[in-house]
């Protein structure tokens, strides 16, 4: 361990360089704590929202129907033996489902 303090980073601002400088070490480590978790709780935001970008559909599939959200996806169900296909999607805390046609056309 040097006996000369350290030199803070170059992009940060001064005002949180004479700030910390005033800190105690208990104070500062107590801060150096909130800034980790701060980073990681922002990085997370971060990576959701471009997630959330990423799923966004920029156009509808021509077969969805007016009625049926774009976030909809299609599903099976089996019904009496017959395998049916169904759009499905979430509205709040609830899953929408709306008949798309049999998996077998011959049906």
């Amino acid at each position: 361990m040097s006996y000369e303090p350290p030199t803070p980073p170059a992009d940060l601002p001064t005002d949180a360089i004479d700030t910390l400088d005033d800190y105690s070490p208990e104070l500062l480590r107590d801060v150096a704590h909130y800034a980790e978790e701060l980073a990681e709780y922002r990085e997370r935001e971060d990576r959701l929202a471009e997630a959330d970008e990423e799923d966004e559909i920029d156009e509808r599939p021509d077969d969805l129907p007016d009625d049926i959200p774009s976030k909809a996806t299609i599903t099976i169900k089996e019904i009496n033996d017959n395998r049916y296909y169904y759009w499905q999607w979430r509205d709040g805390e609830k899953i929408r489902s709306k008949y798309k046609g049999p998996v077998n056309p011959d049906e």
